[in-house]
């Protein structure tokens, strides 16, 4: 059971960030169904009338939280797309944010635990597709670009999975450098058109 916070007199916005920073904790440990609003509104020092005041509802805060992981602090919305070469900027990134000492990303956490949820996975595709896949999609020249987006997306998603959560051998010990250049490469056949094969 967490630590309750002391119950305080609070600012409209001070308390719809304090319920945003509870729920945020709360979805990146336990996941869309194992989080409830009374965890929530405990860690934030509020009730869950209150929470429900300021959000409506568990879903609509889920939302919330969800479009915050996505716009501040996330890979894709640092602008990385923009960078002079992408491919290796973004394998870069990657390797050294999923190294084994490296604090996940809440925003990956929250997707990585609330997948397995109905309305979880509805409210994370469609932000997932509202920013992610757009910013993505608006980098890309040439054919087929939001496949190629989505695929990139895929890409990054399972490289977490794989070497940050279940921390396969063979990219949990990879030297970083190559790694990093076998990323890239990857990368390169979906971000460059003149570089996927057959073309």
């Amino acid at each position: 059971m967490p630590e309750t916070a002391p119950v305080r007199r609070r600012d409209a916005a001070a308390t719809r960030a304090a319920i945003l920073a509870s729920a945020r904790r709360a979805f990146a440990t336990s996941g869309y169904d194992g989080a409830g609003v009374r965890e929530i509104a405990a860690g934030a020092g509020v009730t869950a009338m209150l929470v429900n005041r300021y959000f409506g509802s568990k879903q609509q805060l889920f939302a919330e939280v969800t479009e915050q992981t996505m716009t501040q602090g996330s890979l894709i919305a640092s602008g990385i797309m923009d960078a002079p070469n992408p491919s290796h900027a973004l394998a870069s990134a990657l390797v050294k944010m999923t190294r084994a000492d490296a604090v996940p990303l809440d925003g990956f956490l929250i997707s990585f635990h609330s997948a397995s949820s109905p309305d979880a996975a509805r409210i994370g595709r469609e932000k997932v597709e509202e920013h992610h896949w757009q910013t993505v999609t608006r980098a890309l020249r040439g054919e087929l670009s939001g496949e190629r987006a989505a695929l990139l997306l895929s890409v990054i998603s399972g490289f977490q999975v794989m070497r940050q959560m279940m921390g396969l051998s063979a990219l949990a010990n990879a030297k970083e450098s190559e790694l990093t250049d076998l990323l890239a490469r990857v990368f390169d056949c979906l971000i460059e058109p003149d570089q996927t094969p057959g073309k």
